[in-house]
């Protein structure tokens, strides 16, 4: 089969399209055949370095979705035909076929085709657990979510507002702040002066939660947005990893919580997992959450496709169609 991998960290140009051994499921795996794969923000950092990886050659992505045609010993769950997606490691998904465990594998509803479930999922399920257990937006909450016209952007705009929140989002383009404003967002403001704004609409409190995945550039600002006792939760760094800040600071801007979610560690048992996407399943079956794959690429053209999002040229989630 064909799979995309890097021999050492940099650009896109050191992605190889190679010709490597369809892989045999083990115990309690699957084999998936490939119909549709995400491609996160997450696997631009893995192939510049900024993640590790174990050893070279390496895969690119985690999130996938398609259709078993093999299932290893120990599989019960699962049989080969079923329509599946998963968020697994090692990073594997960038390819015609992976392997992954049963246990980080979820069967798709009727209704629900494999291309946005490919590009739902680790965007949807973030905004799952940042909205209802990293904070729990509840109705008359005042939110701030940066990125606002990116994939988790627009699904928390949307469930936030389902949820009974003013939503405010943050943007990078007049383009980018149009499409914040189609899927939720009451204010949307750029990056370079957001926090004035906030404390403008806020009356002067603050709001209880920012939702921050730029990292560098917004992190200090996104700490002034904070009323009192509010979450700063920081779950990505597209501008690089933020400055260091002390605890005493913390403490003297209004005894602040910071903390950096991940969605492995609100999905650690396969019931969380299981109640993460069924809840995710119904919000977009409901149409309270609608996805927008604004970008697809042929899986071939997958250094193109990272070449676009590091240009911010993008906005929704991307998909690599293999």
């Amino acid at each position: 089969m064909k799979a995309w991998q890097i021999q050492k960290h940099g650009g896109p140009e050191e992605m190889r399209w190679n010709d490597i051994p369809l892989p045999e499921p083990g115990t309690g795996e699957v084999r998936i055949r490939h119909t549709a794969v995400a491609l996160n923000f997450r696997d631009i950092l893995v192939r510049r370095g900024q993640h590790s990886v174990k050893s070279f050659p390496s895969g690119l992505g985690t999130e996938s979705a398609g259709v078993i045609d093999a299932v290893g010993p120990g599989v019960a769950e699962f049989k080969p035909g079923d329509r599946v997606a998963t968020v697994a490691r090692p990073d594997c998904a960038y390819a015609e076929a992976r392997i992954a465990p049963a246990v980080r594998t979820v069967n798709l509803p009727d209704g629900l085709d494999e291309k946005t479930a490919a590009s739902m999922m680790v965007r949807g399920m973030t905004a799952r657990y940042l909205l209802k257990a990293t904070y729990a937006v509840k109705p008359g909450d005042t939110i701030v979510i940066h990125a606002a016209a990116g994939g988790v952007g627009q699904i928390v705009s949307q469930w936030a507002k389902h949820l009974g929140a003013t939503v405010i989002g943050t943007v990078g383009s007049d383009d980018k702040a149009a499409v914040a404003k189609a899927h939720g967002c009451d204010h949307v403001f750029r990056y370079d002066d957001f926090a004035p704004k906030v404390i403008e609409v806020t009356g002067g409190k603050g709001v209880p939660v920012v939702y921050d995945s730029i990292g560098k550039l917004t992190f200090e600002s996104s700490l002034k947005c904070l009323r009192p006792r509010g979450i700063l939760a920081s779950f990505g760094e597209s501008s690089g990893d933020p400055p260091p800040v002390s605890a005493r600071d913390l403490g003297n801007m209004g005894s602040l919580f910071v903390t950096h979610p991940s969605l492995i560690h609100y999905t650690q048992t396969r019931a969380e997992l299981l109640e993460t996407a069924n809840d995710l399943f119904g919000m977009v079956a409901g149409g309270k959450v609608k996805i927008g794959i604004n970008h697809s690429y042929p899986l071939s053209e997958a250094p193109q496709a990272h070449r676009d999002v590091e240009a911010r040229k993008t906005t929704g989630s991307v998909v690599l169609i293999p």
